[in-house]
């Protein structure tokens, strides 16, 4: 009994569903095939049509180049801390970590509040005693987190006696005493890290 071979036709792109998979621009795609870069045929009506093959080749040659997968997003986390040295030991402690995080830093409420308005950060952390707007003064004026998915901790020299003589915290707010607790933030910065890459 004879088999019958069926060859399956071979798919081809245009160039602009080429640009669209491999993330570039039409005219990108239009040089390479100039060029032979990316291998490609043309229609009786002049079109260009390139093998879903060879498109997949040049995407797996830009990953290479550019480091596999997609970039990770980015959490944004937010420092409000009046002291420039523990502003300088929270930046190379969170670069030590290597986690995909963009560090924001501002030197008192104030500044902290147009960071807040202006980069919607996924997590603050904010020291409580400091001049101009203090942390006290910040939290208040939040009256709720910025975004549903926000987190917020403070980090204070004040003992929670001192912390209810100010007038107290809003609810829910954990606070943890000086020094940093970086063993805390890292666990809680990798939380928040996995769940925004979801």
């Amino acid at each position: 009994m004879n088999k019958i071979s069926t060859v399956q036709p071979e798919k081809f792109l245009s160039t602009r569903e080429a640009a669209a998979r491999l993330g570039v621009a039409l005219s990108t795609v239009q040089a390479w095939v100039e060029t032979g870069t990316l291998p490609a045929w043309k229609t009786a009506g002049g079109h260009r049509r390139i093998a879903v093959d060879a498109v997949e080749a040049m995407r797996l040659r830009q990953q290479a180049v550019l480091g596999v997968g997609p970039a990770p997003e980015l959490l944004k986390v937010l420092v409000v801390e009046d002291d420039p040295v523990q502003r300088e030991i929270y930046r190379r402690q969170f670069a030590e970590w290597g986690l995909p995080v963009r560090l924001l830093t501002a030197e008192d409420g104030f500044e902290g509040l147009m960071l807040i308005g202006r980069h919607t950060p996924d997590l603050i952390i904010t020291d409580l005693v400091m001049p101009e707007m203090d942390g006290f003064k910040m939290l208040r004026r939040l009256k709720m987190p910025p975004a549903a998915q926000t987190s917020i901790i403070v980090v204070t020299a004040l003992t929670a006696s001192e912390i209810e003589a100010q007038g107290g915290l809003p609810p829910g707010i954990p606070v943890y005493p000086k020094p940093i607790p970086f063993a805390v933030l890292r666990s809680l910065v990798e939380h928040l890290s996995r769940r925004l890459q979801v």
